[in-house]
């Protein structure tokens, strides 16, 4: 998208407005999406976001290849992709636990995960070459036929059948869908500290490249740091398909605190081989964390909430995450890059830490047989 914008003639300022329409209607229609992934067959609310969003890249594909595009025809384009988004997320959190048993949620969740950090990595790299040699037309194209994919890898699942929920209003979907959510307070109370851990994060992603490119010898060296990160993401995934914790919130929070070592490592700054290992380490904690978190949601959450449920979490953590890539900057400048840093690092770890004081967080576990244990139907918190 970043070099269709500057490919038609676009702007800095351009580029910072189609990718702010994407996020924002991405949070706009997130709670929405968690409404009717469960009130209709998530299934079919997945494949109706693939559709569109096959069609909306395959249209900006005719249209750049043609050379008849425009940025705001580009900023339309990502609306409805952001919009798609929000309906495909939810789903997918409530159709995964329809596809496998409980006990292999987690390994499930790594998978995911495992995928996303491949092509995370490996997928800009690939694009990179393509609008290289071709443009960036190709690239939609090919984005849409990724989508086809997707429909058709969706359409071929059998699932069991689901029994759908009596309609209510909107609102009433929406208040009861936080209800699970509220009556949780291992849920909502941790999700508080990771949603603080996003915010703290951009502080790496804006601050490590500038440090990269005034001390450590420039774009070489941050492009080696990111390599650790997505090799140490890579690690997490495979720790999460081995290791399924006795306590997996008390394991997943611990392990997050990592993430502060590369914050740490930036601020002095080490060097390049150092700040990389820290990343490795950071990234690793982060991926195992979300397998956890993911499984831990989809086993304890009930089935007819579970999209509502995870359409509020992604609220929260989409919603402060961009607070924090727009603060990180005048307060670098404002206090200096090393006090941001280690700032960052304290806002990042310390509630983690502090979450694991919570009786709910310590009491949820597995039983002898390895299932977990809800706190709220096993005993009452405090």
């Amino acid at each position: 998208m970043v070099f269709a914008i500057l490919h038609v003639g676009g702007s800095a300022s351009d580029i910072g407005f189609v990718i702010a329409i994407q996020s924002v209607t991405r949070v706009v229609f997130i709670l929405a999406g968690g409404v009717w992934a469960d009130r209709l067959r998530r299934q079919f609310v997945m494949l109706g976001s693939d559709a569109l969003r096959a069609a909306v890249q395959a249209v900006l594909a005719v249209l750049l290849i043609t050379g008849r595009a425009h940025v705001w025809e580009l900023g339309a384009g990502a609306a409805v992709y952001g919009a798609a988004q929000s309906f495909f997320g939810p789903a997918s959190a409530g159709l995964v636990p329809e596809t496998v048993p409980a006990a292999q949620l987690q390994q499930a969740s790594a998978l995911m995960g495992f995928s996303d950090s491949f092509f995370s990595v490996g997928g800009p790299a690939a694009a990179g070459l393509l609008i290289a040699v071709f443009g960036p037309g190709l690239v939609f194209a090919l984005d849409a036929g990724s989508f086809v994919v997707s429909a058709v890898s969706l359409g071929l699942l059998r699932l069991p059948p689901r029994s759908l929920p009596r309609r209510a209003s909107f609102r009433a979907d929406l208040a009861v869908g936080w209800r699970e959510l509220a009556i949780r307070p291992w849920y909502w109370l941790n999700l508080i500290a990771h949603a603080l851990w996003n915010f703290a994060i951009p502080a790496y992603y804006v601050l490590g490249p500038v440090i990269a490119a005034r001390m450590l010898g420039g774009a070489a060296a941050w492009g080696t740091i990111s390599a650790f990160w997505a090799a140490g993401a890579v690690a997490g995934g495979l720790i999460a398909l081995r290791v399924r914790p006795r306590r997996p919130l008390v394991a997943g929070n611990l392990v997050l605190v990592l993430g502060a070592l590369p914050l740490l490592a930036l601020a002095r700054p080490l060097g390049i081989w150092e700040i990389g290992i820290a990343a490795a380490f950071g990234s690793a904690g982060m991926l195992f964390l979300n397998s956890v978190w993911t499984a831990t949601m989809q086993e304890l959450i009930p089935a007819q909430v579970r999209s509502r449920v995870d359409s509020y979490d992604w609220l929260i953590s989409l919603v402060v995450m961009p607070a924090g890539f727009a603060i990180v900057g005048p307060l670098a400048a404002s206090v200096g890059t090393a006090t941001t840093l280690v700032g960052a690092a304290l806002v990042l770890a310390v509630p983690c830490v502090l979450v694991l004081a919570l009786p709910g967080i310590r009491a949820l576990r597995r039983d002898s047989e390895g299932n977990l244990v809800d706190p709220l139907k096993a005993a009452p918190l405090r």
